[in-house]
């Protein structure tokens, strides 16, 4: 999954994309590099963001989507929270809809993945992303993504989705610490054992940058491609990335290597 950010102040790349004629340009390339799903997002969730309102998350994405209709083949995530920012977004070809609050922000974004039958992508996250990274941490980090992705699960079901429908998301860098996202990469095989698809995003962020020297975000691919690797081998059917090129190489020996178990 190539990341599409059309914010100015995303952690890795904010601002590179924010008109919609080079957020456009990059996902064509993406999608020419290997990407096999693109995720478009107008609202940065990096620590300490603010949010922003629906018709400013619009304004930034319904060009970039528009853009893109009958130019990429490969399907389009929506990454948001909010279910009028996903119901435009479908109407545009967004095929996945990809909630970082795992529908606690906008409970009405279940009744939009309902409606139009989308998967939707759940996320653990302890508080929200203003506040996420101010702790305290969980005492358990993996009880504690067990738990929240099990009872994001019932409120999904409980709002009218298939199990189906469900794909989950650890929240790697979302209100844990840096030791800690090392551990949920480590044990991922027990939460692939809670029987969804699993999504991982670990690309470039600040854990895997301070084990390497504080190296900035564009100094983090071979760090970010040791996370890939160990993603896919414990359980990850999709790994959401910055460096598509790169990824997509790490993916296939990955691939390869569970292949010959």
């Amino acid at each position: 999954m190539g990341i599409v950010n059309v914010t100015p102040d995303s952690f890795s790349d904010g601002g590179r994309y924010l008109a919609p004629e080079a957020a456009i340009a990059h996902a064509i390339a993406l999608e020419q590099a290997g990407a096999d799903l693109l995720d478009i997002g107008g609202e940065s969730t990096r620590p300490g963001a603010e949010g922003v309102s629906a018709e400013e998350e619009l304004r930034r994405v319904v060009p970039v989507l528009e853009g893109l209709r009958g130019r990429v083949s490969v399907p389009l995530s929506i990454d948001t929270q909010k279910a009028r920012v996903a119901e435009a977004a479908v109407a545009l070809g967004a095929e996945i809809i990809n909630d970082v609050s795992a529908l606690r922000t906008d409970p009405a974004l279940a009744e939009v993945a309902r409606r139009h039958r989308l998967p939707v992508v759940l996320m653990h996250m302890r508080g929200t992303p203003r506040t996420m990274q101010q702790g305290p941490f969980a005492h358990n980090v993996l009880q504690d993504v067990k738990q929240g992705l099990r009872a994001a699960v019932r409120r999904a079901i409980a709002a009218g989705l298939r199990r189906t429908q469900l794909i989950l998301d650890p929240g790697i860098g979302f209100g844990k610490s840096y030791a800690q996202n090392f551990e949920l990469l480590a044990h991922l095989a027990e939460l692939a054992a809670l029987g969804f698809p699993l999504l991982v995003g670990p690309s470039r962020k600040m854990f895997i940058g301070r084990t390497l020297n504080q190296a900035p975000p564009e100094a983090r691919t071979w760090g970010t491609a040791a996370t890939v690797a160990a993603s896919i081998l414990g359980g990850a059917h999709i790994v959401r990335v910055h460096d598509v090129a790169e990824m997509v190489q790490v993916a296939r020996v990955t691939d390869a290597i569970v292949a010959a178990r």
